[in-house]
């Protein structure tokens, strides 16, 4: 995100020396993308970070992928996975529900601190669903709540803290690439322009820096293997929170719901003006409570479409999602509609609608560019009855 900011001690020049009262020099860390051309941020250390005194292997969870075949329309009940939150953390709780090469998404219940992580694979873009923490960065502490987004930089260290009681319930998105606003909504520099639906002053970045005075501490990285995804866990002879400043345009945000502002018109609006984020080969969407079409004879529903190019995922999070009545699609599922099958309203859901003028509903969507293969969540939370919702549940076995 190419908005500059600066935090806590920085020098008056990059590269040159900075020391603190006693005389000691502080260590400069440039965190930057695309090979030192593109968005960066220049970190401040007290020891030197690329300090390690042991290493071992991070066993991950099951991350294996099975095609969707036959191809069908899915629907996973996320509320049904069973779950131990209060041993489950953030971090190695999260369940593969579905991916191809270029993005992951998971879900996690999770009601213990994460360790400190780091993933070295891509940005992360975490929806809250309910509860609350506060995520520990290098860059200083961010506080999440439920129907919050959390966009965290390739190779950021950080940890999740539970807030209260209740447990986390995350819906992460990990990407192969960099996650960032939509380019039609940046200027040439990278401001937001006038008609996206959100500016920088609704992004929240972190505050002062956190520092910690710690020694051997494990750090559980997640990154690239021969056998694909796989983790490490390196231990530092320093806590890595011992940055005592840092400025440039790269570092976490929070960026909350009801601070985006859904477009609409006379008739109904495809996905794309919902769109929030987006990586290489897939785009984030939020489909928010919104007034709906104005036109005397518009249909409010989306109409039957086919994704001829994308896989589109939908998590449904409030309200009463118009277009699915009926499907057994509720609060904490997730639609799967792939391309190559028609998809849109379930029967009856469009006479229903007209004359509707406002819709009650939340959703979170993530349409891919490549086809999405099924994780071990997608395979124990799919309802084997959505397929054939639109044909009042007549199925043949072929």
């Amino acid at each position: 995100m190419a908005y500059y900011r600066s935090v806590g001690t920085v020098s008056r020049h990059r590269h040159t020396v900075l020391r603190d009262d006693s005389g000691a020099l502080y260590y400069e860390e440039l965190m930057g993308e695309e090979g030192f051309s593109s968005d960066s941020s220049l970190l401040y250390h007290r020891h030197i970070p690329s300090a390690i005194v042991g290493a071992r292997r991070w066993t991950l969870p099951d991350h294996d992928l099975v095609p969707n075949e036959p191809l069908m329309p899915r629907h996973l009940r996320l509320h049904d996975l069973a779950a131990d939150p209060v041993s489950t953390d953030a971090v190695r709780g999260r369940r593969l529900l579905l991916g191809n090469d270029d993005v992951r998404l998971y879900y996690a219940v999770a009601g213990a601190d994460s360790p400190l992580y780091r993933n070295a694979i891509g940005d992360e873009c975490v929806y809250v669903e309910s509860g609350e923490a506060i995520v520990e960065t290098v860059f200083g502490a961010l506080q999440v709540r439920a129907e919050q987004y959390i966009v965290i930089p390739r190779a950021t260290t950080h940890r999740w803290r539970v807030v209260g009681s209740e447990p986390l319930r995350l819906f992460a998105v990990e990407a192969n690439s960099h996650i960032g606003p939509p380019k039609r909504y940046l200027s040439a520099t990278g401001q937001l322009l006038e008609h996206s639906p959100y500016c920088e002053r609704d992004l929240q970045g972190p505050g002062e820096p956190l520092l910690v005075d710690e020694t051997d501490v494990e750090v559980y990285i997640k990154h690239r293997g021969a056998s694909g995804i796989t983790g490490t866990v390196h231990v530092v002879p320093n806590h890595p929170f011992d940055v005592v400043g840092w400025d440039g345009c790269l570092y976490p945000y929070v960026f909350a719901l009801e601070d985006f502002m859904p477009i609409t018109g006379k008739l109904h609006q495809p996905p794309p003006v919902h769109q929030v984020f987006e990586g290489h080969n897939f785009v984030i969407c939020n489909f928010l409570p919104r007034k709906v079409d104005y036109h005397p004879l518009s249909v409010p529903v989306p109409y039957y479409h086919s994704n001829v190019d994308s896989d589109e995922v939908m998590f449904y999070v409030g309200g009463n999602y118009e277009a699915r009545k009926g499907s057994g699609i509720g609060i904490g599922s997730i639609s799967l509609h792939p391309g190559g099958h028609a998809h849109g309203p379930q029967p009856g859901a469009i006479e229903a609608s007209l004359g509707k003028d406002f819709f009650d509903e939340t959703g979170i969507m993530v349409d891919t560019f490549r086809p999405l293969l099924l994780g071990e969540a997608a395979r124990a939370s799919d309802d084997p009855r959505y397929a054939s919702s639109w044909s009042g549940g007549r199925w043949i076995d072929a």
